[in-house]
């Protein structure tokens, strides 16, 4: 059992950067990779960036490479998900996933931080 607990939301204009934090409760992640989704109003939810925890492998969705950076931190159990000039169409809510590393589902889900895009 993984809870997951999401930070780091706000509000901010177009071009600037916030970090997302998300922090997991378990005795080792080593097993797991970690991802970050989006819901926007009105549109169904879609993956941003993951990341194996054991190798550091990560992944991104096309439209946030270069943009974004996902990252971990094996002492705090912490992923964090660096969103650099941040555009409009990023505002969303931002989920925090897990899922053992070997399966195609995240069956850990944190609560979502909202990050709203000024123009």
């Amino acid at each position: 059992q993984v809870q997951l607990v999401e930070s780091g939301g706000g509000l901010v204009q177009a071009g600037g950067s916030l970090r997302l934090s998300c922090a997991a409760s378990a005795r080792t992640l080593s097993s797991y990779s970690m991802g970050w989704f989006r819901q926007a109003p009105g549109k169904e939810r879609e993956f941003v960036a993951s990341i194996n925890w054991r190798a550091g492998s990560t992944y991104y969705t096309d439209s946030v490479k270069g943009r974004f950076t996902i990252s971990r931190d094996n002492a705090k159990n912490t992923v964090y998900l660096q969103m650099n000039s941040l555009k409009p169409e990023d505002t969303a809510v931002y989920y925090c996933a897990a899922k053992l590393a070997a399966l195609q589902r995240y069956d850990y889900w944190g609560q979502g931080t909202q990050v709203t895009v000024s123009s």
